[in-house]
This record gives C-alpha cells, sequence and structure tokens, in this order.
C-alpha cells in the first residue's frame, strides 16, 4: 500500500508537472495534495513497518515528537488543500466568467502558502496537546486501525479520487508513458 500510494501520487506530479495542459489552479493544487500525501505516508509509515519487522515498538522521545511534527505539518496541510481546492471549484462553478480573473498564478502560489501557515500556527500547539495527553491513556486496536486508515489508505486512494478519473490526467500519464493516439 506504501508502493502504491508513494507511486500513484508520483505520477500525478510528473503529469502536472510535464503537461503544460494542466497548469491550471485544479491541477496545482492536486499536485501539492500529491505531494502532501507522499509526505504524510513517508513520515509513519517507514517506522511502521520497521516495528513490525523487528516486532519492535520503542521509538525514542525525540524521535516521536519529529515524527508528530512532520505528520501534523504535512495532514494539516492536505486538509488545508482540501479546502481551498473545494473554493477552486466553487469560483469555477459559480463565476466561470471570472474564473481566470479570481484564480490567477499569484493567488494559488498565496492560498497554498496560507494553508501552511495557518496549519502551522493555529493547529499544531493544540493537536500536540491532545496527542500527548491520550497517548498514555488509549492504546487499542481500533485506535491503530483508524490510524492506519488516515495515513496510509486515504493517501493511496487521493491520486484515484481526485485525479486518476479525470480525463485531462489520463491523457497525460498515457503521453508519459507512450501510449500511441494521445
Amino acid at each position: 500500500m506504501y508502493l502504491i500510494t508513494v507511486f500513484g501520487n508520483l505520477l500525478i506530479l510528473r503529469a502536472v508537472s510535464s503537461d503544460s495542459h494542466l497548469h491550471t489552479p485544479m491541477y496545482f493544487f492536486l499536485a501539492n495534495l500529491s505531494f502532501g500525501d507522499i509526505c504524510v505516508t513517508s513520515t509513519t509509515v517507514p517506522k511502521m513497518l520497521w516495528n513490525i519487522q523487528t516486532q519492535s515498538k520503542v521509538i525514542t522521545y525525540e524521535n516521536c515528537i519529529t515524527q508528530m511534527y512532520f505528520f501534523l505539518l504535512f495532514a494539516g496541510l492536505d486538509i488545508f488543500l482540501l479546502t481551498v481546492m473545494a473554493y477552486d471549484r466553487f469560483v469555477a462553478i459559480c463565476h466561470p466568467l471570472h474564473y481566470t480573473v479570481i484564480m490567477n498564478p499569484r493567488l494559488c502560489g498565496l492560498l497554498v502558502l496560507v494553508s501552511w501557515i495557518m496549519f502551522v500556527s493555529l493547529f499544531y500547539c493544540t493537536a500536540l496537546g491532545v496527542y500527548l495527553s491520550s497517548a498514555a491513556t488509549q492504546s487499542s486496536h481500533s485506535s491503530a486501525t483508524a490510524s492506519v486508515m488516515y495515513t496510509v489508505v486515504t493517501p493511496m486512494l487521493n491520486p484515484f479520487i481526485y485525479s486518476l478519473r479525470n480525463k485531462d490526467i489520463k491523457r497525460a500519464l498515457k503521453r508519459i508513458v507512450g501510449v500511441p493516439g494521445t
């Protein structure tokens, strides 16, 4: 699942960066979401796989804090990017004639930057406190299952949900792979 997540999201990044037809706000946000999904899973899954392989659940306090910091950073980025993507679609549907004026490259870059800043400034300390207070009191199988669903399954499915069902992305991927007739 980890390899599918990384490979699927890398394909989206490659398709968006290599096809000039995909240099639009929607695909800019999709590429950023793909980057965030790779980072979310790469923050937690390698350590999880190591723990499964060695049958060890040990992690140093410093490594735990570092892993948690980056996980929360990238998970928060994903949440805000999904919000920005919803705004992009709202503008495209409700104001189609003004879309290119409203969603200009400067605004798109600013929205991605704000996604990073908002998460770091508003949610990092709160999430850290909640995570540290509940980590000592709960350790159940259902929590582990929920964690795997959020850290592995969701980022794995995002390329399929948001991109691979899209005809423009499919066309760009066919060009990358070299399928004739594209």
